[in-house]
């Protein structure tokens, strides 16, 4: 599989790592069909670049799935789904789990919805809606973003949208801790607990995935 660069030469997309099999078991083949969609028209939607094209699987599929195990059964929201990335890798690998993707730009939620309906997933409804305008029927039990903001801009777009006890799942960087450090006021401000950075993927992974993980009181 091979997609075109900006200077028109082909790019290869990276071969699926043999654990891909490993975290997602039988769910692996919907997986793959969802790499090659995203392969195929990622880049000409504007979801991701060329250059991601060769760490398709690493970075982003399996960075987003050694996720789906902190997840519970009950209704999960995916602030800012664009590309599907954590909430369509997520509700492949969690068909156990409902989850609702929040998206505000019309063409990625025409994606998102899109590859709902080819990978028959029963389990995502997507919402067409800025995080903070968000109406829904009932408060979420679980609210995952990656590569949203910053703690800080993030927690006021999540934190409201979740049940009294409700958790935060927060995908971030190597600055995770620092993220927390330097959002000390919406922490008390949304009354979080239990706010740790959690280190998934260590020796399966290229690159760990990092979490930011909060319980709202």
């Amino acid at each position: 599989m091979a997609a075109s660069g900006s200077t028109g030469d082909p790019v290869a997309v990276e071969i699926e790592p043999p654990t891909a099999v490993d975290l997602l078991g039988p769910q692996v083949d919907v997986m793959r069909a969802f790499v090659t969609n995203l392969a195929d028209q990622g880049e000409i939607l504007g979801l991701i670049g060329p250059l991601e094209l060769p760490r398709l699987w690493s970075r982003h599929i399996l960075n987003c799935a050694v996720v789906a195990p902190l997840l519970r059964p009950g209704l999960v929201g995916d602030v800012g789904s664009g590309a599907g990335l954590p909430g369509l890798v997520l509700a492949i690998a969690r068909p156990d789990v409902d989850f609702v993707l929040i998206e505000p730009m019309e063409r990625r939620v025409a994606w998102l919805n899109n590859q709902v309906a080819a990978l028959r997933l029963l389990n995502v409804t997507v919402v067409r809606a800025r995080a903070e305008e968000t109406r829904l029927a009932h408060p979420l039990d679980q609210v995952t973003a990656r590569a949203v903001s910053a703690l800080s801009k993030l927690l006021p777009l999540t934190a409201p949208l979740l049940r009294s006890g409700g958790e935060l799942i927060l995908m971030k960087g190597e600055g995770a801790q620092r993220e927390i450090e330097a959002a000390a006021k919406p922490i008390r401000k949304y009354r979080l607990r239990d706010v740790r950075v959690i280190t998934l993927g260590a020796g399966v992974l290229p690159e760990v995935t990092r979490v930011i993980r909060a319980t709202v009181e």
